[in-house]
């Protein structure tokens, strides 16, 4: 029963309708809090069959010190202590509870906690023989690559299972993708930074205050913000190959747990080191 000029502009009065938001007080932050927390629990005990690799450590829930909240995203992950005294951290910003929507929430805990950014960075601390710079340092297309890819099997898994919560995956897929489009056009093809905004708006439910922010970002970063769906799609494409090698004999816990023990690496040489484990498994299973 919606009008409206865009689907960017559709997914805006659907996130904003007071049922699909929290509440800005005290009791909304901290419904904010519980809710993310219960997401976390129950998206765990979804991946288990996904992964026999696991973290050491945890993911705990907290809020973005108030002096920060100016300046902070709403939702960022903080890898575990490396003497484990410290576990994983999903950080949410409450500035403003009420232009948060409820159908957001699970794709982010997915993309920043478990099995996103805490499943990768997490276990990626503990890996032996490894270099320990390459335990903590990062490559973007990879790093957030998994994080996008973690938001794709959540989908496979069921836990989006009510409309808004599925819209809000769509959502957050559909903002990756205009990264694709935006931050080519602003550094091959001379786009101004209101072009880039009216693009956004127009195929995201993003608000607009958060579009400008995204824009700016891209403006400093160049391709950065093409490494979340490049590396999504690449990891998407060795699992395809591999599940057409191995076919029933395809693992995704498997697969899943050698992808995340090379620690970060660029797309090439994790596509190498798949296709090698792939060639490996079918070898084994050979009668």
């Amino acid at each position: 029963g919606l009008e409206y000029a865009s689907v960017g502009e559709g997914l805006r009065m659907i996130a904003d309708s007071p049922r699909n938001t929290f509440p800005d007080s005290p009791e909304g932050r901290e419904e904010v809090l519980s809710t993310a927390r219960r997401l976390i629990e129950r998206v765990d005990a979804l991946s288990s069959p996904h992964f026999g690799v696991r973290p050491s450590v945890g993911v705990e829930v907290e809020r973005v010190p108030e002096f920060q909240e100016e300046s902070s995203p709403f939702a960022t992950y903080k890898p575990p202590a490396m003497d484990g005294s410290r576990p994983g951290l999903f950080v949410v910003n409450l500035r403003d509870v009420s232009k948060v929507s409820r159908g957001s929430l699970p794709t982010l805990v997915c993309h920043e906690a478990v099995p996103g950014h805490h499943f990768q960075l997490a276990i990626a601390q503990n890996l032996d023989g490894l270099p320990f710079f390459r335990k903590l340092v990062p490559f973007t297309a990879f790093t957030e690559g998994w994080a996008l890819y973690a938001e794709t099997l959540c989908d496979e898994m069921g836990f989006f299972d009510s409309p808004l919560a599925r819209l809000g995956y769509l959502d957050a897929q559909m903002v990756r993708a205009t990264r694709l489009i935006v931050d080519t056009g602003l550094h091959d093809r001379e786009w101004t930074r209101e072009q880039a905004i009216t693009f956004m708006a127009e195929h995201t439910g993003l608000p607009l205050s958060d579009i400008e922010v995204e824009v700016n970002r891209y403006t400093m970063l160049p391709g950065q913000a093409c490494g979340y769906m490049v590396g999504q799609q690449r990891i998407l494409e060795i699992r395809g190959r591999a599940e057409d090698a191995l076919g029933e004999r395809f693992d995704a816990k498997a697969f899943h747990d050698r992808l995340l023990t090379f620690g970060s690496l660029p797309l090439d040489l994790l596509e190498r080191e798949m296709d090698a484990w792939v060639d490996a498994e079918m070898r084994a299973q050979r009668p």
